[in-house]
């Protein structure tokens, strides 16, 4: 099956270098390190050298404690992280600077596959939440390289899709060396795919401390606005006109729309009448206002009264909410979390936050919430109370990582 999935991802070749280049129209970073798509890097290497793979933004941002826990634990290894995407590759830069080495993890070619181990020969690779790449962890296990699934989860959604291809994906989940589930639903669904050696760690996402200076930063933007500000916080597509058609037209509140792709900030600001990246600080007429930047939730999320959590409005699963909690920031999320299931569950429980079945009821639900000062209170309280007393994830992903390296 493998050898089947081999060829027809060589056929897909000329569609992948297409991709690339019609992508890096509006992002660049699509056309830079090409050859590393294939396995051939001319970047730094490390005697003792730990390899994290992160595919797009939200899994670098996840990674940052662990990354931080293993470079205090091990300070005489280096750490690469890889990604996907050109925005995910701009977030390890913002992140990590030159602390770390970064490059794009190479298509699922055996050959290239084998390139990358070859060059970088890591101790130990980390694979963020659910990337599973049959030939990669095929060669992994060839060059006597341990894996771990780290944050791991797995919807049931994926676990069917993954139960249909189990000839090709059940040796690919059985050759790591350890899971570290977010919670034991995960655990149970990672077990019944082929994944061996589970445990239930936590989530990573509960130990990321927001930007202090951010938050600050965005708190002083809102009290010189002078206005409440409803955010729309990684919104994708179609969303953005979905809840702000659903926004009444003499709402005074200001309604800052932040993409979850860099690539679409052109797009929505066709709905906007000021963006961030021209006018740091909008009119008192203007009623949407586009958040353009990179690296700055934080900011946003300190900016806000009410967050509404995008991607859970169109079936694609939602975003990370959680980085709204640890802000303090009151959150409303749609019906489609299933990727944030349990943190969502938790979110609700606490009364951090609620869930609506559709756009109008969120905006209809922000507004009261504006108008509900004690409300916006207690729940921004137990956003942060939640998310601490679910740290404690990195530490026992730290236990994991020394186990496999035998340390």
């Amino acid at each position: 099956m493998r050898a089947l999935y081999t060829v027809l991802l060589r056929l897909a070749l000329p569609f992948l270098l297409a991709r690339l280049w019609w992508r890096g129209r509006a992002e660049p970073g699509y056309r830079d390190a090409v050859t590393e798509r294939f396995g051939i890097y001319r970047i730094d290497r490390a005697e003792r050298l730990l390899w994290i793979h992160a595919v797009s933004v939200g899994e670098a941002r996840a990674a940052e404690p662990l990354v931080r826990a293993l470079g205090g634990a091990l300070p005489d290894h280096r750490i690469l992280m890889t990604c996907t995407t050109a925005a995910g590759r701009e977030t390890i830069k913002q992140l990590y600077g030159e602390s770390l080495l970064s490059a794009y993890l190479p298509y699922d070619f055996p050959e290239a596959a084998q390139g990358f181990l070859q060059y970088f020969r890591p101790r130990l690779g980390i694979l963020m939440e659910t990337e599973i790449w049959p030939n990669l962890l095929e060669q992994c296990a060839r060059h006597r390289v341990p894996v771990m699934l780290a944050n791991a989860r797995l919807s049931e959604k994926s676990a069917r899709g993954y139960r249909r291809w189990r000839a090709l994906l059940r040796p690919a989940f059985a050759s790591l060396a350890a899971v570290c589930a977010q919670s034991a639903a995960d655990a149970q669904r990672l077990r019944a795919v082929g994944a061996p050696a589970v445990e239930v760690t936590g989530n990573l996402k509960f130990d990321v401390e927001p930007d202090a200076a951010q938050l600050a930063a965005g708190a002083a933007w809102r009290s010189a606005l002078a206005r409440r500000v409803i955010l729309l916080a990684s919104t994708r597509e179609g969303e953005e006109r979905m809840l702000l058609d659903a926004a009444p037209a003499d709402l005074a509140a200001l309604l800052l729309v932040v993409p979850r792709h860099p690539r679409r900030f052109d797009e929505v600001a066709e709905l906007a009448q000021s963006r961030r990246s021209r006018q740091s600080t909008p009119a008192s007429a203007d009623r949407v206002h586009l958040g353009d930047s990179m690296g700055e939730m934080a900011f946003y999320y300190g900016a806000c009264d009410v967050a509404i959590i995008g991607g859970s409005f169109a079936p694609l699963g939602g975003q990370n909410l959680i980085e709204a909690l640890a802000a303090g920031a009151p959150v409303i999320v749609g019906p489609h979390m299933y990727n944030f299931a349990q943190a969502t569950e938790l979110a609700v429980a606490a009364g951090a936050a609620i869930q609506v079945p559709d756009a109008a009821s969120a905006m209809r639900g922000a507004i009261g919430l504006l108008a509900n000062e004690e409300q916006r209170r207690r729940m921004s309280e137990a956003g942060r109370n939640l998310c601490a007393a679910h740290r404690g994830a990195t530490a026992r992903h730290l236990a994991a990582c020394r186990r496999l390296l035998q340390l």
